[in-house]
């Protein structure tokens, strides 16, 4: 589909590219801001899965280009901004990039190294599989990538820190719930106004992070087990399936963003820059460096440069 056409469908993209965002997604990074002020008071913040960056652009405009330019004197250092994703993206100023794997304890070192042995007081993660459309198997699939994130969390986050993950509404959401009800005394589920009423995605935005008492980083996924098993230690299946009925847990859910703002399902019309002249699509602000599927695009390139050439060598025969 031409980029003509995409513009037009999508109003979140088109502004993306006006306002200088990487992606639409900053978009809902700053609508739960607006509803949830996350940004008070943070000077360390953790971007996981930050490729291409929009979050972590949103971040260094909200946080670290203020106190740039700030003329009064500041208490302290500048925020400071660490993106983890293992794939390469663009500089973005005020950012630290680590090139690295969140499931890796590893790579939360390397974090509190750049915060000189602190915490973070923010957690943020946009991060999600590619998606199959078999619902049941992208939600799965998502919640284990959201635990992946808990465990930086773990280690990285200070008490009393906040983290926002994307997440899957689904069969199993309740279950997903009450394990981050273990850390978080207060767990919203949110759905942005820029985020596709189509789409089954949502953000958990959890507060106040209280791991319980005398809990070890290693014991996570022994501890997240136990939040499945209704009869305790003897029975580690971990499901939902004991949270329904008498037992159902009803989840806090939030629309945020302006609800009398840009539909995000809504196809608007292109604007005219003038009189008589017509819209001019935008190029993308920054692609992705090194995406997983560039081999595709290059061999696609390729067999689309082959069949041009069979036909112009079939019209000059």
């Amino acid at each position: 589909m031409g980029r003509a056409s995409r513009d037009k469908r999508d109003i979140y993209y088109r502004k993306a590219k006006e306002e200088g965002w990487r992606a639409r997604s900053a978009f809902k990074l700053l609508q739960i801001d607006e509803e949830f002020n996350i940004f008070e008071g943070v000077k360390r913040v953790v971007d996981l899965c930050a490729a291409p960056g929009s979050w972590s652009q949103v971040l260094s405009r909200k946080l670290y280009l203020p106190a740039k330019f700030s003329p009064e004197p500041m208490d302290g250092d500048r925020p400071l901004i660490v993106a983890i994703d293992l794939q390469p993206m663009a500089p973005i100023e005020g950012v630290i990039q680590v090139q690295g794997d969140i499931t890796n304890a590893r790579t939360a070192e390397v974090v509190i190294k750049h915060f000189d042995g602190c915490k973070a007081d923010l957690v943020v993660c946009d991060g999600a599989p590619d998606v199959t459309g078999l619902h049941d198997m992208d939600e799965f699939v998502q919640s284990q990538l959201i635990l992946a994130g808990l465990t930086i969390v773990t280690h990285v986050l200070r008490v009393g820190g906040k983290f926002i993950a994307k997440i899957f509404r689904g069969k199993d959401t309740s279950l997903l719930y009450c394990q981050l009800k273990l850390f978080f005394p207060v767990v919203t589920f949110a759905k942005p106004k820029s985020s596709r009423n189509s789409s089954i995605e949502a953000f958990a935005v959890c507060e106040n992070y209280s791991p319980p008492e005398g809990f070890n980083e290693r014991d996570l996924y022994r501890l997240l087990e136990k939040v499945g098993s209704p009869t305790g230690e003897d029975d580690l299946d971990c499901h939902s399936g004991w949270l329904e009925g008498p037992n159902k847990v009803y989840i806090p859910f939030l629309a945020c963003g302006d609800l009398s703002g840009y539909d995000s399902d809504r196809s608007y019309p292109l604007p005219n820059v003038a009189e008589g002249t017509s819209y001019q699509s935008l190029d993308p602000v920054q692609p992705p460096i090194a995406p997983p599927y560039k081999r595709a695009l290059e061999m696609k390139k390729a067999s689309n440069l082959g069949t041009r050439e069979l036909e112009r060598l079939s019209l000059d025969s």
